[in-house]
Order: C-alpha cells, then sequence, then structure tokens
C-alpha cells in the first residue's frame, strides 16, 4: 500500500506542490490536494480584471481538472489539523497523511480596521476586484484613493500595479484631469524589502504620473458615510472612490493547531520549509522567514512556486531514494505593471546578506508580453 501526501491549499503554491509530487512520486502513492473552493484563480490576474482587460472566466479554472494529472481533489474546509500525527479533519472527515504541506495561504481581515470594509473595495478578492472594475466603469471624476492598511501583504508590488493601470484607465477614458490620485502606504516605502533602489524606481513611476504618494501613513479608521480616512499619524484624507489592500492573518486553524509564532505565521526553516513538526512543510503566504535586514521574506507566489518545487522534491527523494535533496535559495522575481501595455520586472536574492540583491528592469512592452505569456502558460499548464 502506498503513501499519502496531502497538500491544504490548491493556490499557486499548493497547486505547484501537489503537481511536482504527483510527478516525482510512484502511482501507489496518493496526492490528495485539499481547498475549500471549488475553482483556481490566477491571482496576478486580477490586476487586468481590475481595469476591464480579462474576465473571470478568462483565469479560472475547476479544481476538479486536477484528476486529468492524477491529483485527486477534496474540496471542503480545513477545521483541525493535528501537526504531530498528520491528520487533518476536512468539514467533519479525517484524514492521515505520510507528508502534510500546508499552503492554505493568508486570509484577509478587512474588519479589523473599523469601517474599512464598508467604505472601499477589496483589491485582492475576485468579487473586490470585479466591484471596483464596475466601480471605474461608472466613474466620472473625484479622488480616487489606494491604500495599505497594513505593512505586511502579500504581492508587495500589487498595489503599486494597481494605482498605475487605474491611472492609464482613466487617462485613456479622458477622465484624469477630473481625477484625483493619492496612494497611502503603511510601509515606508514601495517594496521595501526588496531595497532603496527598488523602492525609488517604483516612486518614480507614480510621481511620474501625477499619484500622490504618502508612506508611513497606517489607517485607523475610515467614515464611510463621510467618506473620510482617518491615520495613526492624526492626517485625515477625503476620498470619492477607495480602493485597498486589506490586513492579512494567517487561518484560525493553524493557529489553533499550535504552528504558529507570537506574530501569527507559521515559522520554517528557510531552506526546507520544514516545520517544527516531522513531515509538516509550510509554503507560501502562511510562513514567516526572517531576513538579516530584519524584515521577513516578502509573501509572493514566486516564492511560493520555488518552496513548493523545493518541499516535493525533497519529499519524493525521503520516500523514493530517486533525485537529490533540494534548498529553496531565495531567488525570486516579480512583474511590475506600468499600464500602456508595458511592465517592469524586479529580480534577484532575497537570502542575500546584510540585505536582498534586487534588480529593477524599466517598463517595456517585452516584459508585459513575458507575464501576459505566463498567465497563458500558467492555465495550460496545470489544467
Amino acid at each position: 500500500m502506498g503513501r499519502t501526501a496531502l497538500v491544504l491549499g490548491a493556490g499557486l503554491g499548493g497547486l505547484v506542490a501537489a503537481e511536482n509530487l504527483r510527478k516525482r512520486l510512484p502511482r501507489a502513492d496518493r496526492v490528495i490536494a485539499v481547498d475549500r473552493a471549488a475553482v483556481h484563480f490566477f491571482p496576478p490576474s486580477l490586476l487586468w480584471l481590475l481595469v476591464g482587460e480579462r474576465e473571470a472566466g478568462d483565469f479560472s479554472r475547476p479544481l476538479e481538472h486536477l484528476a486529468r494529472r492524477g491529483i485527486a481533489f477534496r474540496r471542503g474546509g480545513v477545521t483541525r489539523i493535528d501537526a504531530a500525527t498528520r491528520q487533518v479533519d476536512i468539514d467533519g472527515e479525517t484524514l492521515s497523511a505520510d507528508a502534510l504541506v500546508i499552503a492554505l495561504g493568508a486570509e484577509y481581515a478587512p474588519e479589523s480596521v473599523p469601517g474599512l470594509a464598508e467604505a472601499g473595495l477589496n483589491l485582492y478578492t475576485l468579487d473586490g476586484a470585479t466591484a471596483a472594475r464596475d466601480a471605474l466603469t461608472g466613474f466620472s471624476g473625484g479622488r480616487v484613493v489606494l491604500l495599505t492598511a497594513a505593512p505586511l501583504y502579500k504581492c508587495p508590488a500589487a498595489p503599486y500595479e494597481a494605482a498605475l493601470l487605474v491611472e492609464d484607465f482613466l487617462r485613456r477614458r479622458g477622465l484624469r484631469d477630473a481625477a484625483e490620485m493619492a496612494f497611502f502606504a503603511a510601509e515606508p516605502q514601495p517594496m521595501v524589502v526588496a531595497g532603496p533602489q527598488v523602492g525609488a524606481a517604483v516612486r518614480g513611476m507614480l510621481d511620474a504620473r501625477g499619484i500622490a504618494y504618502r508612506p508611513e501613513h497606517q489607517v485607523k479608521a475610515v467614515d464611510a458615510a463621510a467618506r473620510r480616512i482617518e491615520f495613526t499619524n492624526g492626517a485625515l484624507a477625503d476620498y470619492d472612490l477607495l480602493l485597498y489592500v486589506p490586513p492579512h492573518r494567517a487561518p484560525a486553524v493553524v493557529r489553533e493547531a499550535g504552528l504558529t509564532n507570537e506574530a501569527g505565521w507559521i515559522p520554517v526553516d528557510r531552506h526546507t520549509l520544514q516545520t517544527k513538526f516531522e513531515q509538516v512543510f509550510a509554503i507560501g503566504d502562511i510562513t514567516t522567514i526572517p531576513l538579516k535586514m530584519g524584515r521577513p521574506l516578502p509573501k509572493a507566489g514566486v516564492f511560493a512556486h520555488g518552496q513548493a518545487e523545493t518541499v516535493a522534491a525533497n519529499i519524493a527523494h525521503a520516500w523514493t531514494g530517486k533525485g537529490a535533496p533540494r534548498r529553496f535559495d531565495g531567488y525570486g522575481m516579480c512583474f511590475i505593471e506600468a499600464g500602456g501595455g508595458r511592465a517592469g520586472v524586479g529580480k534577484g536574492d532575497f537570502y542575500a546578506e546584510p540585505t536582498p540583491q534586487v534588480e529593477v528592469r524599466a517598463p517595456s512592452l517585452f516584459w508585459h508580453a513575458g507575464k501576459v505569456l505566463y498567465e497563458k502558460y500558467w492555465l495550460y499548464r496545470r489544467f
């Protein structure tokens, strides 16, 4: 009888982990992917949905199609994790695993900021991005505010990309002169972990497009009726349309399982992604990996992807003796959409010490085409 590898979460990291486990393990071994959703969508494409360049169906696929790849899909919510025994309850049914990969991601907590959910639109959910697109379509002028509600959030480039794409959208519709745009950031600079060079480059993009940038503005509360934002430093800001990145937190089930640290995330070995429990791994946004510079590794899809490949290779090596052990090296890249059919790119070694070594390339048609091609490849390759 074969072994069972159980992957909790079918987002970017979970899919890569399940796919690579299936490729590397004998057919007698089972690979099970679990997710509460029936459909996977490619998160980077939410930015294009926001400005009317995609429909949800363009970048969504049914997770039941994983069966075509030999991966068993179990839809349901994870209600209990016993990491010591590698037993997991899925809507009341207990599954046991020989190896457990936790890829449940970060959940959003807009309700932790009084008034935020009622006042604005969440850029990071399918419903929120769709509502934001509809609001922009009906927009005729006024003040557009984008904000990051907390300094730690996934896809560090995404809110800045959203600002540039919204500005481009308004310009193409002849509404830019009727719109004032401002970005209030909880962080001290764009993409802070990537370093001052990258931050300055992104801020330069905002400045060139007339988007006022206000760093180190931590939102305290939002008054939806008055359309006014209050910040912890005493500043106030009015808006006509508010687009936000919500605070993030790990799902309660991993906190209740004793997997998280005092900050609420799962600490892992930075090279193997193993938790403090044997044959229990965590990857992607749910993890925390401290860097020498004093901040954690950013929560980004490219890291979840690399971590998933590492974990799958090491589980397969432990079980079959084939291949070689792998180490996650902290290298990553991300596209930075700038509008006008152009995108920049940042890439480098985030494990470099004393600070990550990251370079940024200016926006071009070439990098935008690369992002479009990757979207198509991702969906074709996995479904």
